[in-house]
C-alpha cells in the first residue's frame, strides 16, 4: 500500500515522504481500516518536527484522525493506532474506540467531526459549563479548531466572538455565524473586545493559540469567567500569574481531551452522538476548506504547520471519492 512515511523530524514538506510499504497487521483488540479520507490536524505537524506529547518511533506514518471503512464495509470514524498514522491507504485502529460515521456527513466532513469537535465539546460543556446568553470568546476562530468551537458555542445558544488574523479569515468567521469578529492584524482584540461586550468581557474563552492570545484572554474575561487552554499553537506556552486569577475570580481550565479515551470512554461515545444529533439537524457542520488527493498530503500538512489554511484540509483517497 501507499503511506507517507517520516524517517527523521523537521518541517513536514521536507521530511514526509510517500512510499510503498507493507500493509499493517492487526494486533489483540485492533482493526484493519481502508482510508476513506484522513484529516490533517495542527498535531500533524508537531508529530512531523517531533514536538508532540507521544513521539512514535521512526519511520511513521502522521495523520491522527480519519473516516475509513471495515472490512465489513461499515463506514466509522477513528483515531488510527501509531505508528501507521491516517496518511495511507490502511490503518489500524483500537476497535473498542471506532464511532460510526453520521450519513449526513461527507467521508471528509465526518472524519474532521472528531478530534476538533470533541475537544470544542468537552471544552464549552464539561469544563466550562457554557450556559445559553453567556458570550463565549473563540481565538483562532477560522482554524479548524476554532471553528468547531464557533459552531457548538452559537448551537449552545451563546454569543460568540470570533479573533482571527486577516481579511480572508473574518469573512470565513463570520459565514460561521460569529456575532462580532475581531481582526487581530486590523484591530486591537482587548480594546475591540471591551466595546463589543460593554466593559465587562467574556463568559469563556476558548484558546487553542496561546502565548499572546492567552495574554489578551486575561484582560478579557468576565467576573467568574472562564479560560479553557487548548493548545498552544503559536509555539508560545504562557504561564498564567495566579494572583491576577484570583483577584478576578476567573477560572483556567485545561483540556487535553484524549485523556477521556483512557479515563472515561463512555462520555466520549456520548459526546460523539451529541454531535452526530447536532450535524443531523444542521446545527454544526464542519468546514473543508481543501479537499486533496493523497499526493499532496504533505503541502497540505505544511499549510497547516504555517496558519495558512482556514477550517479544515481533507486528504480524500480516490476510491472513496
Amino acid at each position: 500500500m501507499q503511506a507517507w512515511q517520516v524517517h527523521e523530524n523537521g518541517e513536514p514538506s521536507e521530511v514526509m515522504r510517500l512510499a510503498e510499504v507493507e500493509r499493517p497487521t492487526p494486533g489483540d483488540g485492533q482493526v484493519l481500516l481502508r482510508v476513506r479520507a484522513a484529516n490533517v490536524n495542527f498535531p500533524d505537524a508537531l508529530l512531523c518536527r517531533g514536538q508532540y506529547q507521544v513521539r512514535p518511533p521512526l519511520p511513521f506514518t502522521p495523520g491522527v484522525e480519519i473516516c475509513g471503512e471495515t472490512e465489513a464495509g461499515r463506514r466509522v470514524i477513528a483515531n488510527p493506532a501509531l505508528p501507521y498514522g491516517g496518511f495511507a491507504e490502511y490503518v489500524l485502529a483500537d476497535a473498542r474506540a471506532l464511532l460510526p460515521a453520521p450519513e449526513s456527513l461527507d467521508d471528509a466532513e465526518a472524519a474532521a467531526l472528531h478530534i476538533g469537535y470533541q475537544t470544542g465539546w468537552f471544552g464549552l460543556h464539561r469544563r466550562a459549563h457554557l450556559e445559553a446568553g453567556e458570550t463565549l470568546l473563540v481565538h483562532a476562530a477560522a482554524g479548524g479548531v476554532g471553528s468547531a468551537a464557533v459552531q457548538l458555542g452559537k448551537a449552545a445558544g451563546a454569543t460568540v466572538i470570533g479573533v482571527v488574523g486577516g481579511a480572508d479569515k473574518a469573512a470565513v468567521a463570520r459565514e460561521l455565524g460569529c456575532d462580532v469578529v475581531v481582526d487581530r492584524r486590523a484591530e486591537d482584540v482587548v480594546t475591540a473586545v471591551k466595546e463589543a461586550t460593554g466593559g465587562r468581557g467574556a463568559d469563556v474563552i476558548y484558546d487553542p493559540v496561546g502565548g499572546g492570545a492567552y495574554a489578551q484572554s486575561a484582560k478579557l474575561v468576565a467576573f467568574e469567567g472562564r479560560i479553557v487552554v487548548v493548545g498552544f499553537a503559536s509555539g508560545t506556552i504562557p504561564s498564567p500569574a495566579l494572583n491576577h486569577a484570583l483577584v478576578k475570580n476567573y477560572s483556567i481550565l485545561g483540556l487535553h481531551w484524549g485523556l477521556y479515551n483512557t479515563k472515561n470512554p463512555k462520555l466520549v461515545q456520548h459526546c460523539h452522538e451529541q454531535l452526530t444529533e447536532l450535524a443531523a439537524r444542521g446545527a454544526i457542520k464542519p468546514l473543508i476548506s481543501e479537499r486533496v488527493p493523497m499526493s499532496e498530503a504533505a503541502a497540505a500538512v505544511q499549510r497547516v504547520a504555517d496558519g495558512r489554511s482556514t477550517g479544515r484540509i481533507a486528504v480524500v483517497m480516490e476510491e472513496a471519492a
